[in-house]
């Protein structure tokens, strides 16, 4: 047989995701059968005066629709905690570290983080040519069923199976495209995502995040210059620098993104201090020529100032010196505020004398602590030599464990503009977790609680040649030597060494609830033997011949973490569910059957060994409300059909509605 997720896979077409968003955000337009009423939809254009454009520009690429289709599939893959880590270091940590394709990740986190990332960071292959990026999927479908689902001929499914192993901007493109579909869901509503790219994808990655958050969602294109020297391997020109892309989920005012000032600038800035703390002087005046007292009339108006500076828009015995805002050269410009907002602030306002003439200045208080960044980021801090300092720093090793890891400083940039000290941000191409550091480091700064969840692909450090000795790979030889098979062991192991280092250097200042660790899951497929039980599995079956909860056991799937099958499929269903990985999760006996009861909503039974003796036990307490349920949740496999009648029976008997779930 299928499983669930394999059935509803079957049916997912490439507007399947898109369909799914507007049937959620827009129901009314959908009829009971899931037609979508076009007229209906039309009409409310109209009403609403909206022009519709005829003809338009969009990004096309070999592979589109099967992108657009990935981006609506189920996870094929299975959450495996790492009991090991969970019950230890990381028991009370809210921050997660995923093990295993990012791609799967986004699509369980789709139902228990929708609309909670507050930050999302990538740094994703660049497509350079010498970076290694081919594109994965190897089409695990015929030919015949992709010239079913896409309606292809023999020379089309020809053509996108062309893009497997290759590194072409299609193929880029077919590979980014899901995973920030994906993302985008997740994102809260005022979320932002931030992507470093360099000039071979740049262009490319601009339009196709303007097809998914939308052109009015972009919020800036920023130059960083990461490589002073520049790449000696450029052909023309040595490059120096690379591209940080902003999206936005939704449009956001003015000012969304933007640091705070540090305490030297203040300083240097703010030169003056009364009661109400440090302020500097602007000119009132509007320094701009295009303004004047011909198209802005309304702001040209005269002030009257006192002999000791003071101000007023009314001439008397006090105030008799009056100024206008007229150019040394005649020109007559205007105010920067109309008569309205001057009235209510003229406490604000101070009169000076410059060159025998009176200028009106304006208190600015130095409360608005945040500037506004520029286009272009050359700052030292964010050089990739300072990110390699901080990773050997930290390994204690003069050794490249890591290539090229981003500066930490220019990864707390990018998050301290989001505005926001709580919060969670999501780096699904994790590397050597620069991202979490930055998130530890900042908390540590300003006491704050931003929660980090990586995703990092078990990327070999080695290879192993025909006689099946493990030779290094060519960027991985210092990590191997160094003890590390793969890139998220050195992701992981740089979080605890940052967390340390952390720990040492603010010793007096730590916040009492620092979270220095890490949840750690690993997401992968379940083995062949499994999926075999799987699809011979028949659910009239009157006995059951295997338990086929141990094969998602750590043991059984060839991993480490100490989990059993039943913390599998467990941790698996709660994120489908919607649950958190801290959610709160009591057992319960059914004489000596261990169930699980999630935050008094729903009960899963898991293992085999369910019968009668346990089905009268339940429907006691659901019936005395000793146990208060919305629903059973089962592992089909599980449960023999004699089993699963009596439950199903005994269920629908009871006075209070409790529903069944099977799942497979």
């Amino acid at each position: 047989m299928q499983t669930d997720n394999e059935k509803y896979n079957e049916t997912v077409q490439p507007n399947t995701a898109f369909l799914n968003e507007l049937k959620a955000k827009l129901p009314e337009f959908f009829t009971k059968e899931g037609s979508f009423d076009l007229d209906k939809f039309r009409n409310q254009l109209k009403d609403k005066n909206v022009n519709e454009l005829s003809e338009g520009y969009q990004l096309d690429f070999i592979g589109k629709d099967y992108a657009r289709r990935q981006a609506g599939e189920m996870p094929s893959t299975v959450i495996v905690p790492d009991e090991k880590q969970n019950q230890g270091e990381g028991k009370n940590s809210k921050n997660l570290f995923f093990t295993g394709d990012n791609l799967e990740v986004l699509r369980h986190l789709q139902n228990n983080y929708q609309n909670k990332i507050d930050v999302i960071y990538i740094d994703p292959p660049y497509n350079t040519g010498s970076d290694g990026f081919v594109y994965p999927d190897s089409f695990e479908y015929s030919d015949d069923k992709l010239k079913d689902m896409f309606g292809l001929n023999d020379d089309q499914v020809e053509r996108l199976k062309s893009i497997q192993g290759k590194s072409s901007h299609s193929a880029w493109l077919t590979f980014m495209y899901p995973r920030l579909v994906l993302a985008k869901r997740i994102l809260s509503n005022d979320g932002l995502i931030f992507i470093s790219i360099d000039e071979n994808e740049v262009n490319n990655l601009c339009e196709l995040l303007s097809s998914i958050f939308g052109e009015a969602n972009f919020m800036s294109q920023v130059t960083v210059v990461n490589n002073p020297r520049g790449r000696s391997q450029d052909k023309y020109i040595a490059t120096s620098s690379e591209f940080l892309i902003i999206y936005s989920k939704n449009p956001l005012p003015a000012g969304a993104i933007s640091v705070k000032k540090n305490s030297k600038d203040i300083f240097k800035d703010y030169q003056f201090e009364d009661e109400n703390g440090k302020y500097r002087l602007m000119e009132l005046r509007n320094t701009h020529r295009d303004f004047g007292k011909f198209n802005r009339p309304n702001l040209f108006y005269p002030f009257y100032v006192s002999d000791n500076g003071e101000v007023s828009l009314t001439r008397n015995d006090k105030y008799t010196n009056e100024t206008l805002p007229i150019w040394n050269d005649g020109f007559k410009g205007c105010w920067t505020w109309g008569k309205s907002k001057t009235r209510s602030h003229l406490n604000l306002l101070i009169g000076k004398k410059v060159d025998g003439a009176w200028k009106i200045y304006r208190k600015s208080y130095a409360n608005n602590v945040y500037k506004q960044l520029k286009s272009i980021w050359d700052n030292k801090k964010f050089f990739t030599d300072k990110g390699q300092l901080r990773v050997s720093s930290l390994f204690a090793t003069k050794e490249k464990i890591f290539s090229a890891p981003k500066s930490d400083q220019y990864i707390k940039q990018i998050l301290e503009m989001s505005n926001k000290n709580v919060g969670t941000v999501l780096d699904f191409f994790a590397g050597s977790s620069t991202t979490a550091d930055a998130v530890m480091q900042l908390n540590a700064e300003d006491g704050g609680h931003r929660k980090f969840i990586m995703v990092q692909l078990p990327e070999k450090t080695y290879h192993t040649n025909k006689d099946g000795k493990e030779v290094p790979t060519k960027g991985g030889k210092a990590a191997y030597d160094a003890g590390y098979k793969s890139i998220d062991e050195i992701s992981r192991e740089r979080i605890h060494r940052a967390a340390k280092k952390i720990r040492e250097d603010n010793e007096l200042t730590l916040p009492e609830d620092f979270d220095g660790s890490f949840k750690h899951y690993r997401v992968v497929k379940p083995i062949k033997q499994t999926l075999e039980e799987i699809e011979n599995f028949d659910t009239n079956n009157t006995n059951l011949f295997t338990n086929m909860v141990d094969g998602f056991s750590s043991n059984s799937l060839g991993i480490t973490g100490n989990a059993t099958g039943e913390a599998t499929i467990l941790t698996t269903w709660l994120a489908k569910d919607g649950c958190s990985f801290d959610a709160d999760v009591e057992e319960v006996m059914f004489n000596n059957y261990s169930a699980h009861k999630v935050e008094d909503n729903r009960l899963y039974l898991i293992n085999e060994g369910w019968g009668a003796e346990q089905t009268k036990e339940l429907l006691n307490q659901l019936g005395t409300h000793q146990l208060e349920v919305q629903s059973v949740v089962i592992f089909g496999y599980s449960f023999n059909v004699a089993e699963l009648r009596e439950l199903e029976s005994g269920l629908k008997q009871l006075d209070s509605k409790v529903t069944l779930i099977k799942r497979y």
